[in-house]
């Protein structure tokens, strides 16, 4: 099984309780989502928003909050987890859905909003500096990309600092123990790079206003705009 067969089949096996676990898995889950939508601002009010990584659709539901006319497309590896989508959305018009790879996907439009939670991380090095690339190409001008994800700590100590904040918030989250296992299982899909690296790839992809807006040991809202 190779990396993408492997995170399809961890997300489509906890895709029906993602949502409720957000939060007890997020240590700054409403400054975290807060942040990254405050980020989302573009000059249109109906704009073509994508979503890489989607999931269940629920950084795009904030999106939608603040911009009810939005065309949204949301992909996502995990067809179980783009069917809980599909259920938050049903009443909701303009939406299009695609399982796919958002990595190697060819996009046929522009967007005026890329957006992505908690996914970039599993790709490669090499995968990111490709996908921002890919992201500079497909936004319009003026189009702004928001990442709301986690980092490595750029040497071990501070990284084993994150880690052990985050092993002993879900300890304590009320979590069970199996949910907090799978959630461990998980963590083995991650090929997380630091906070610093992107930054530069997304520069060296093209965007002139690139910055990290909200940090919270790994979790970083980092925000990129094509101008």
């Amino acid at each position: 099984m190779n990396d993408r067969q492997h995170i399809r089949t961890q997300f489509n096996k906890h895709a029906q309780s993602y949502d409720e676990q957000r939060k007890k898995l997020i240590p700054c889950y409403d400054d975290f989502y807060k942040i990254a939508t405050a980020l989302a601002e573009v000059s249109n009010d109906c704009p073509r928003v994508l979503d890489l990584g989607a999931g269940t659709g629920l950084f795009s539901s904030f999106v939608l909050q603040k911009y009810p006319k939005s065309q949204l497309t949301l992909i996502d590896l995990s067809e179980s987890m783009l069917d809980i989508a599909k259920i938050r959305y049903q009443e909701v018009p303009n939406i299009q859905y695609i399982v796919g790879d958002y990595s190697s996907f060819n996009y046929p439009q522009n967007y005026d909003l890329v957006i992505s939670s908690l996914s970039i991380h599993h790709l490669s090095d090499a995968e990111k500096k490709y996908l921002f690339q890919k992201i500079y190409s497909i936004l319009n001008h003026g189009g702004v990309f928001v990442n709301a994800d986690q980092v490595l700590g750029h040497t071990d100590f501070i990284d084993s600092l994150y880690k052990s904040d985050w092993n002993n918030y879900i300890e304590h989250s009320g979590l069970s123990q199996a949910d907090i296992s799978a959630a461990h299982e998980r963590t083995k899909l991650d090929k997380m790079s630091t906070l610093d690296e992107q930054l530069e790839w997304l520069t060296n992809a093209g965007f002139s206003d690139v910055d990290c807006v909200y940090k919270y040991y790994n979790f970083v809202v980092m925000y990129a705009k094509k101008t």
